[in-house]
């Protein structure tokens, strides 16, 4: 990779630079932006950027951070390492996608951005959805989707041209929003690529969860791979300036086993790994647990 720099970030729903309060300052090295740390839901080892709140909208945003270029490259990088959450995952985001019915849903087509190995284009079509296509960054992960979904996956970012525009009923962004630099562009992308009264359906991080507000700092939300960090307000109001209509907006109860829930505890490190590995190796470790652990999910429509 070339050598990294940072740059300023202005707020993406108020469109401005600076305007913004310190919440907590920057506490890693460049070295850290690697496509080791960029992988997704690696242990949280709590580094992150310089973090601010807009002081108009309330947007909590990185900044300065690293440009769009820098982030794609480590994404196309990244690995694949969250297998063990994958059945938890598919439960969660398919219980999501089934609410889409209530908002008229059209079963044709289904794009997930940012989809990994391909797991919940998996459950799309056990949904009901007849054509269902993904796009993922990291070559090394889409490689290891199952022969019968990785043709339906195209390795790349999302970008204009990428897809015919008016293709798509849904399109879905899980745990995938708050990694974009330029949320704005990418939502209206997804407009531009969904047909008339198409659907979105975004589920990410909550940075007024109570999880959030306990932990602070420790949360791992606050964390170096989040360029925007979104509250309920926040999120449907980016969604509303990219010209989308938002149908409903909440908190979600997430599915996960014990063990990697305790991940994600702010434990000391020398108490944390021994915990982890007794978890893993036992039948408690693999018990289901439903609670609101710090996401949101929203619904918008393409008018």
């Amino acid at each position: 990779m070339s050598p990294i720099t940072l740059h300023s970030t202005g707020c993406a729903i108020c469109g401005t630079p600076g305007n913004a309060t310190e919440i907590y300052p920057a506490n890693f090295d460049l070295e850290h932006l690697n496509p080791r740390i960029f992988s997704a839901r690696r242990l949280p080892d709590r580094i992150h950027y310089r973090m601010v709140k807009c002081n108009n909208c309330g947007l909590v945003r990185s900044d300065p951070a690293a440009d769009s270029g820098t982030l794609a490259e480590l994404y196309r990088q990244s690995r694949f390492d969250y297998g063990a959450e994958v059945a938890s995952l598919r439960r969660t985001y398919g219980h999501y996608l089934s609410r889409l019915d209530a908002f008229g849903a059209r079963k044709g087509s289904l794009l997930e951005i940012g989809c990994g190995n391909g797991f919940f284009l998996e459950e799309a079509q056990a949904h009901g959805y007849a054509d269902v296509r993904g796009v993922e960054p990291g070559s090394r992960i889409v490689a290891m989707a199952a022969p019968s979904i990785r043709d339906h996956i195209v390795c790349d970012i999302m970008r204009p041209g990428l897809f015919v525009p008016g293709t798509f009923d849904v399109a879905c962004l899980f745990q995938v929003f708050d990694h974009i630099s330029d949320p704005v562009a990418l939502l209206r992308e997804c407009a531009n690529i969904l047909k008339n009264r198409g659907l979105i359906l975004i589920l990410n991080h909550n940075i007024e969860s109570v999880s959030a507000r306990l932990l602070g700092e420790r949360s791992p939300i606050i964390d170096i791979e989040h360029t925007y960090l979104y509250s309920v307000n926040t999120l449907s109001a980016i969604v509303r300036k990219a010209g989308l209509k938002v149908h409903r907006a909440g908190t979600v109860l997430n599915s996960y086993p014990l063990e990697y829930l305790m991940r994600l505890m702010p434990f000391p490190i020398p108490l944390k790994h021994p915990l982890l590995r007794i978890l893993k190796a036992s039948k408690l470790g693999h018990i289901p647990l439903s609670a609101p652990i710090g996401n949101l999910f929203l619904v918008a429509e393409k008018p």
